[in-house]
Parts: structure tokens; sequence; C-alpha cells
């Protein structure tokens, strides 16, 4: 039973006609939120905070350099699939710019709280972690020499399992709200993804944390909702399988990786997302890569949603998802205070 739900049903003991129970204290929304929605609200805070460390260190906020980026942990095959295998990870916490921050996190804010509700706390993070890390691999996997960043993998593998949740799962919420919310994060996928054919974006890194998600998603539906330490031992096994796959590629590639001739790399960068590559043996390097800055011909105008790791951009589609899945989030809150999905963690 959900707390709000817990606080309703309790009686006092030494209560009487003359003696009222105590009145409940008031509550700020930041704390209801902490409370209700603390996963979301912890991701969400630590994007902003590596945001703003980034822009205290002395990187612009609106247009980053990539040799910036690479030393934030930005994803780029050279270094992940070399001696710094965290990038797949880090680079999922580093933005390409505010405008490009701005989106990611409006989205995360309302895909979140609905996934914080539908899985219990530890499995929506792990989910998060594992479909962002499915993107950084899929992104390295289909052009190993892009530089990415972005939280938009993560956030397309949150909308695949609640998609695959939604649909296969056995939840007790009414069928037209599940009917609504699951017509919407289809559109918010489709949308972005077709928006991702554009220049500059890395649509690999929204697939790969599509699938990701849409697999731990329909694994997990399976036992939902399912009894707690039921739920707990499934959950368990699914995500240390989706692990255990995902690092399997990550050997793989790096393997590939090594059968390549090492060779020194000059580096020219052509928008603030992507690279093109040649070899150098005279400039500039930062962890044995060759920079040289670009010329204005060789940069791209950056498209308006600033995508590095493929951002979830469009602004309409966010708040049409953020309209439509609010009323849901009522439902799950009450409806889901009797099932045994459990947030208390792993």
């Amino acid at each position: 039973m959900c707390p709000d739900c817990r606080k309703a049903t309790v009686t006092y003991s030494n209560a009487s006609a003359d003696i009222p129970p105590p009145a409940a204290q008031p509550e700020s929304k930041l704390a209801f939120t902490a409370r209700r929605e603390p996963f979301t609200l912890a991701l969400v805070a630590a994007n902003l905070a590596v945001f703003v460390l980034t822009v205290v260190s002395g990187i612009s906020p609106l247009q980053p350099t990539v040799q910036q980026l690479l030393r934030w942990g930005a994803n780029w095959g050279p270094l992940s699939l070399g001696t710094q295998p965290w990038r797949l990870l880090t680079s999922n916490y580093l933005h390409i710019g505010i405008i490009h921050l701005f989106f990611n996190m409006w989205c995360l804010w309302n895909l979140g709280a609905l996934a914080e509700r539908v899985f219990d706390g530890w499995t929506y993070f792990l989910v998060y972690t594992l479909s962002g890390f499915g993107g950084s691999l899929a992104s390295l996997w289909w052009h190993p020499m892009v530089i990415g960043a972005g939280a938009s993998g993560a956030i397309f593998g949150l909308a695949g399992a609640l998609i695959a949740a939604l649909y296969l799962g056995k939840l007790p919420i009414p069928k037209e709200a599940i009917q609504k919310t699951l017509k919407s994060l289809l559109l918010f996928a489709g949308y972005n993804l077709f928006f991702g054919l554009s220049a500059g974006i890395d649509n690999s890194a929204h697939l790969g944390g599509l699938l990701t998600g849409l697999a731990a998603g329909a694994l997990l539906a399976r036992f939902m909702p399912s009894p707690e330490e039921v739920w707990k031992s499934w959950r368990n096994k699914v995500l240390i399988a989706i692990a255990l796959v995902l690092l399997a590629g990550a050997v793989y590639l790096r393997s590939e990786a090594r059968k390549k001739s090492p060779s020194t790399l000059y580096f020219e960068p052509s928008s603030l997302s992507s690279a093109s590559f040649m070899r150098s043996t005279t400039c500039r390097r930062i962890a044995n890569v060759c920079f040289t800055p670009p010329t204005p011909s060789k940069l791209t105008r950056a498209l308006p949603n600033w995508s590095g790791a493929g951002g979830v951009g469009s602004g309409i589609v966010a708040e049409y998802v953020a309209r439509a899945i609010r009323p849901v989030h009522g439902l799950f809150q009450h409806q889901f205070a009797a099932t045994t999905l459990s947030d208390d963690g792993v």
C-alpha cells in the first residue's frame, strides 16, 4: 500500500468525539516528489549537476567543443573500446548544451515518473542504466568514430520498457488509460526515431536504448503483478541476463576494434555530435588522440534539439506525452497500492 493510502486508513486508539486526530502537516511539492518519485528526481539532479560542473569549469553552455566533451566522458570508439569503457555509461549524463539537456530532462521527468510507478524504483533505475549502456553500445557498433553524449538512449529504453510492460503485463489499470498511454508512447518513439534520421542525430543510440528497454519490459511483464519475492527474483534474473548480453556485445566490439591496426587519428569535428577522421602525425593530443580546430566550411548547422547521443528532442512531442500520461499517474498511485510490486530496493 502506498504511503498516502496507508495514512488514510490509520486509526487512533485514544481518539474520541471530542479529540480529533492530528492534522496533516502541509508538504511542499518538492518534498512530495522526492517521496513519491525519488529515483526520477535523483537522475534529473545528476544530469543537471554534471551540466553545472561543465559550465563552472569553463565549457560553453550552448556550444561545447568536441575536445571538452571527450574530457568529460563522451562516448567515442577509440576510447570507449580501448582503455576507457566507463564512457559507455558516463556519456549518458553528459549533454551538448542547455537545449539538449532541457528537452531530455523534460522527457525523463515525465516518462520517469510513470516508469517509477509501473516498476519499483530500483527496477526503473536499472532498466534506465542498461538502456543507456545499450544505446552507447549500438552507437559504437554503427559508427565507432562518432562522438556521442546525452540521456536519450536511456530515455528511449524507458519508453520501450513501458510500452512492453503496459501491453503485455496484466496491470490493474483501466484499459482505456493503458491504450491512451501506449498511443502516446508509440507516438513519442516513432516521431523521434523519424526525426533522428536528420543529420547530426545519433539514431543508433535511440534504437539501441529502445530495443534494450523493449526486451527488459517484455520479460518483466511476465510477472507483473506478482508477490514481492517472486517479482524480485524474476526481476534480478532478467536484468542480470540483459547485462550479461550487453557485456558480451561490448567484449565482441572491443575484440573487433583490436583487430584493426593501431594508428594515430587526426580529428576534424564536422558537427557538434559527429566527427570525421584521417591519419596525421602532428597535432594537439588528448589521450593519444589528435585534434585540430574545425574550419567554418567543416561545421554543420546544429539541429534544434542538439542531439549528441541523439536527443529526445521535440518540445511538441514531449509536451504531448506529458499531458497524455499525467492522468495515468493518479491511477497508478491508488490502484497499485493493492498490488505487491516492491519499491524497496534490490
